[in-house]
């Protein structure tokens, strides 16, 4: 029985895995300690045709040799880690005045290897980075459990259960801890008869206790092509947008999409497609892509619009991300997702879609296909297996027990 449950303890932390790295100087003194999950989402050239990878840093992952301690103001710290055939992802850190940050997050990954990037047209190495994306206050542990996307050209880099600290005085993460702006978002929204759902600002402490808004109301959307109906979509959708504030502060926006108020246009070819949604003031278009070599269709970009409170700095809101790479099925089926998905399209905004089923290009009389079932609804039918094997095997075992000890009991009798 205990090794049944070790194993299935395995298999959920194997489901939600995090890593943990050190980095020390000449004398072994720990000056950077960093706990966290990255996954990656890279898009490469095969034959012509745009590719899409997904993978995990590995446990298996290794503190390179060029990580530092850094030297005075001659040179500042620095965690880079090695996995695969030849990938590293480097976090170089710097201070100024009372906090500390990571400056520059660079990815470096090899399109030979063709583990991960199977029939690359290109065997190069590719070099992405981006700019300060992790700030915390010296002498306190950066702390992040929700996720945090960073967008990098034709890589998307996503951390999450991140405990991270470097400048470490005692070889041990501080007491004191910095939050990030996405754990600390408290929303105090209003189930009224108002679609809009405007939010309370970031505290600057601890966050406020929150309450979960509503799901979206579930809305059936189509767009008709040349050969009929070429999008096919049942889903609730929510805009979810943080801002600053006149005063500095940060907002959170919440928009629920109510279907008979929401207009559909779109439009759609041999290889591609548009799905435009629009209520009120606030528009989300989901591009969708078609990979002819696997006979695959994908969420390839969305692109949001919209108009803040009037509290922000910048009422006019508009971002886009071209390389989401989500909701994949075969072609002929459909994609259902009864979790909900978050698409990051950018550090500031997420679109949340609840109870989706999509299908695109090939849909037989407006009906869907085959249903092709998300990951999260996989692993959550998945852990009530691993409990209920787990339970049963412990019943197994009480019985056998049982009956051996019954067995034993009466072999201590002789007939008179």
């Amino acid at each position: 029985m205990a090794r049944g449950l070790l194993a299935a303890a395995a298999l959920l932390g194997f489901l939600q895995a995090s890593s943990s790295f050190e980095v020390k100087d000449s004398s072994g003194r720990i000056c950077i300690i960093a706990d966290l999950t990255v996954a990656f989402s890279v898009e490469y050239k095969n034959h012509g045709q745009k590719e899409f990878v997904h993978f995990v840093l590995p446990q298996n992952a290794t503190v390179d040799s060029q990580s530092s301690c850094g030297k005075d103001n001659a040179s500042h710290p620095v965690l880079v880690l090695d996995f695969g055939a030849g990938h590293s992802l480097s976090l170089n850190f710097s201070e100024s005045a009372d906090k500390y940050q990571v400056e520059e997050l660079l990815f470096h990954y090899n399109l030979s290897d063709a583990t991960l990037f199977p029939n690359s047209t290109t065997g190069d190495m590719k070099t992405v980075s981006h700019k300060s994306i992790i700030q915390a206050h010296m002498g306190t542990k950066y702390r992040c459990i929700n996720s945090k996307q960073v967008n990098m050209k034709s890589v998307n880099v996503t951390f999450s259960n991140v405990t991270l600290e470097a400048y470490l005085t005692n070889g041990t993460f501080s007491v004191n801890k910095t939050e990030c702006a996405e754990d600390m978002v408290s929303t105090t929204t209003v189930v009224s008869t108002t679609p809009k759902q405007t939010t309370s600002q970031v505290p600057t402490t601890s966050p406020a206790p929150t309450s979960s808004p509503p799901n979206p109301a579930v809305g059936k959307y189509n767009v008709t092509g040349p050969n009929g109906t070429c999008v096919l979509a049942y889903m609730g959708l929510q805009l979810n947008i943080t801002y600053p504030k006149k005063d500095e502060k940060m907002g959170l926006d919440l928009l629920n999409f109510i279907p008979h108020n929401t207009s559909v246009s779109g439009r759609c070819n041999s290889t591609s497609a548009l799905l435009n949604l629009t209520f009120e003031k606030t528009r989300v278009i989901f591009q969708f892509a078609l990979n002819a070599s696997a006979e695959k269709f994908f969420l390839q970009g969305v692109n949001v619009s919209t108009t803040l409170p009037s509290e922000a700095k910048n009422p006019n809101f508009e971002a886009s991300n071209n390389s989401v790479s989500g909701l994949r099925a075969t072609v002929g089926n459909s994609y259902k997702c009864n979790s909900e998905e978050n698409l990051q399209v950018t550090d500031e905004a997420l679109v949340n879609v609840f109870n989706v089923q999509i299908q695109v290009f090939k849909i037989d009389g407006d009906k869907f296909g085959p249903v092709e079932e998300c990951q999260q609804d996989e692993n959550n039918m998945l852990i009530p297996i691993i409990v209920g094997a787990a339970l049963a095997g412990l019943v197994l075992i009480v019985l056998i027990a049982y009956l051996i000890g019954r067995k034993r009991s009466h072999a201590g009798y002789q007939t008179i």
